[in-house]
C-alpha cells in the first residue's frame, strides 16, 4: 500500500517566510487552465450561529523558521504509516498518517494540506502541526497533492477531496473516526481546506469518481483556515483600497497574467472568471445543505495574500448560519509563526468542542 511519491517542488530555507509567502500568493494557486465549474445543485444552507471577528495581539514568535517551512519538517514525529496511496493517477497522490500515542478505539482525525502556491510543497511540511494534534489526542494525515507542474486546477482539490474519502473509506483500517474529520491548512493549504468544507456535501466540478471511493463523503467536520486566498479577483483592488503600512507599498500583484493565481487559472484571472469563481470556496456556499465550523485566521501585515481575502470567507459564512471565528493577528505576515502560535491552541479548543473530546 505504500510507495514513494515522485520528487517534489521544494522551498529553500533560507528565503524562510517570503519564500513561503511567494508562492503562497499563488497559494490562491498555480496550476493551468481548467474546465469550467458546473453550478452545484441547489439546497438549503444550515449550521450553528456565527461568531464574531476578533483582532489578536501576536505572541513572541518562536525560533525554527516559519510554519510550514522545510526548518519546520524536523520538529514532527515519525509517520504510523508512511506514504500511503490514496489514488493511482499520479505519484502525488500519496499521505502520511499518526496515531496518537495509547490510542484506544476510534479517534478523532485531523488533515494537514501544505501551502506552497500550488506549485511547491510536501506533506513533511506540517510537523509541527502534527505534533500539536497528536498530544491533544487526535490522529493525524498530511498529504501531497498534484502541483501545478504536473496538473491544472482542479486536480489539486480533486485529490484532496479524494484523499479524504481514502481516509473515511479506510477508517477502520486505521483505527480513525469517520464522523469526525477535521481539515487544516495553510496559503494555498487554507485554500484547498476551505474548498473541502464548502463543497463536502454537494456534487461539482471538483470531484473525480476516477480517483477512487466515488460513493463516500468528502466532507469535514471543522476546517482551520490560516490566511489562505478565496476571491482571486478582488486582490488587488483589496491592496489598493486597504494597503498594510508594513508593506511599504510593495505587495503581490495578481492580475498580471504571470502572476501565480493567472498561472493556476491558464490566463490573466480578470479574463477568466468563470474559473476564478470555481477556486473560489465561498461560490459553493449558498448552494451547501450543511456547512462545518471554520476558524480562520489572517496577519494585518500579510504583503502577499491581503487578509481581506478571509474577511469575505468570515462574512459570507456568518451570512449563511455558520459556526465561524476570523482572527486578525496583529503585525504578523504571511506565513508567520506567530499566527501558528496565536491560533494553534484556539483551534485545539474548537476540535475539542466538535470533537466532544
Amino acid at each position: 500500500m505504500n510507495r514513494s511519491a515522485a520528487p517534489r517542488s521544494t522551498i529553500p530555507a533560507a528565503l524562510g517566510t517570503l519564500a513561503l509567502a511567494v508562492i503562497v500568493a499563488a497559494c490562491s494557486g498555480a496550476a493551468s487552465s481548467a474546465a469550467s465549474a458546473t453550478a452545484p445543485p441547489a439546497a438549503q444552507t444550515t449550521a450553528a450561529p456565527a461568531a464574531s471577528a476578533t483582532t489578536v495581539a501576536s505572541p513572541a514568535v518562536p525560533s525554527g523558521g516559519p510554519p510550514g517551512s522545510p526548518g519546520d519538517a524536523a520538529a514532527g514525529p515519525d509517520a504510523t504509516y508512511s506514504n500511503v496511496a490514496y489514488a493511482s493517477t499520479s505519484s502525488s497522490q500519496v499521505l502520511d498518517i499518526w496515531m496518537p500515542e495509547g490510542a484506544t478505539g476510534p479517534v478523532p482525525l485531523v488533515i494537514f494540506v501544505h501551502g506552497g502556491a500550488f506549485m511547491g510543497g510536501d506533506k513533511s511540511m506540517e510537523g509541527g502541526n502534527v505534533a500539536s494534534v497528536l498530544a491533544a489526542g487526535y490522529a493525524a494525515a498530511s498529504l501531497n497533492y498534484r502541483l501545478s507542474g504536473e496538473a491544472p486546477f482542479p486536480a489539486a482539490v480533486q485529490d484532496v477531496k479524494a484523499a479524504v474519502r481514502f481516509l473515511r473509506a479506510n477508517a477502520s483500517q486505521y483505527g480513525i473516526d469517520p464522523d469526525r474529520f477535521a481539515a487544516w491548512g495553510e496559503s494555498a493549504g487554507g485554500n484547498l481546506v476551505a474548498m473541502i468544507g464548502t463543497t463536502g456535501d454537494q456534487a461539482t466540478v471538483l470531484d473525480d469518481p476516477s480517483l477512487g471511493n466515488a460513493g463516500v463523503s468528502s466532507a469535514v467536520q471543522a476546517v482551520v483556515d490560516l490566511y489562505g486566498p478565496t476571491d482571486f479577483l478582488q486582490m488587488d483592488a483589496q491592496f489598493v483600497s486597504a494597503p498594510p503600512a508594513a508593506c511599504n507599498g510593495q505587495v503581490q500583484a495578481h492580475d498580471p497574467a504571470d502572476s501565480p493565481e493567472s498561472a493556476y487559472l491558464g490566463a490573466a484571472i480578470q479574463t477568466v472568471p468563470t474559473k476564478a469563481a470555481a477556486a473560489n470556496p465561498i461560490t459553493y456556499i449558498a448552494t451547501a445543505k450543511t456547512l462545518p465550523v471554520f476558524l480562520i485566521a489572517h496577519g494585518d501585515s500579510d504583503c502577499l495574500v491581503p487578509n481581506q481575502q478571509s474577511q469575505i470567507l468570515h462574512q459570507a459564512l456568518q451570512a449563511a448560519g455558520v459556526a465561524s471565528t476570523f482572527n486578525l493577528v496583529q503585525g504578523a505576515g504571511h506565513g508567520d509563526q506567530a499566527i501558528t502560535a496565536a491560533e494553534t491552541p484556539i483551534a485545539l479548543e474548537m476540535l475539542k468542542s466538535v470533537f466532544g473530546k
